[in-house]
């Protein structure tokens, strides 16, 4: 079986990113995503415990929803795209980001 070595780019962001992300991920050479709605916390809390807090009275759900985003790449799409969103949305936009090696199996469509 032929196999071919790429990234796979995840990507945690707040939902009213998802738009830019993409557009930002096709830019830089994606050639596909996924994108679903996910849930979590940290030591700092849970994105829901901040929006029952905040937003329940204002019906502001984008603001609380958090986006998990996928994308399997060449390691050079995936570092240069890595690199623009934390410069680009980091300081004001809750973002974490982290690599792993994969391995594809049809390496055109990445």
């Amino acid at each position: 079986m032929d196999k071919h070595p790429k990234k796979l780019l995840v990507i945690f962001a707040e939902a009213a990113l998802e738009k830019r992300l993409v557009q930002d991920a096709k830019r830089f050479g994606a050639h596909g995503y996924t994108i679903w709605d996910v849930r979590g916390g940290s030591d700092r809390g849970s994105r829901a415990d901040a929006y029952h807090a905040t937003y329940a009275r204002e019906g502001s759900w984008d603001n609380d929803r958090t986006i998990e985003m996928k994308t399997i790449c060449s390691p050079e799409v995936a570092d240069s795209l890595a690199a623009h969103l934390l410069a680009e949305y980091g300081q004001d936009f809750g973002l974490t980001l982290y690599f792993a090696d994969v391995q594809v199996l049809r390496s055109e469509k990445f």
